[in-house]
């Protein structure tokens, strides 16, 4: 295994902030599976993620995480954040986010909907993730 995209030193703390705000809840698990969907979008060759090519462009997409707007994504992250930032950068990858390009929080109690911008794939705690329909074109 290695780096799955390239990376600047800001980036790694921006990707931990993000992953910190949208699912500091759900442990380092958890955090690490919605990091692997943004570097996902960093990777993918299909239509609709073709001009993100860094984690900040991604992050920054219009619309694409709510978690950019809360304290959470605002404060600086600190060392255990980052290692876990750039661990997701560099190699690690797990189901049910190893194809997502998306994922969304139903709500407690909620279902995950059979589909949302793609295939739903698994849920872990609140978190419910999608592979895209045209997986391959993606290169995922």
């Amino acid at each position: 295994m290695g780096l799955r995209c390239r990376y600047s030193t800001s980036e790694v703390s921006l990707l931990a902030r993000l992953m910190r705000s949208e699912a500091v809840g759900e442990g380092v698990f958890g955090m690490q599976l919605v990091g692997n969907v943004v570097v996902n979008r960093v990777v993918a060759k299909c239509e609709e993620f073709r001009k993100q090519k860094t984690i900040t462009e991604v992050i920054f997409a219009k619309n694409a995480f709510d978690g950019i707007n809360t304290h959470l994504f605002q404060s600086g992250s600190n060392a255990k954040e980052r290692t876990y930032a750039l661990r997701t950068i560099n190699y690690w990858r797990a189901d049910p986010a190893t194809h997502a390009l998306y994922y969304y929080a139903p709500g407690k109690g909620n279902s995950c909907k059979s589909s949302f911008y793609g295939n739903f794939v698994g849920r872990y705690k609140g978190h419910c993730f999608y592979n895209p329909p045209n997986i391959k074109k993606c290169g995922l």
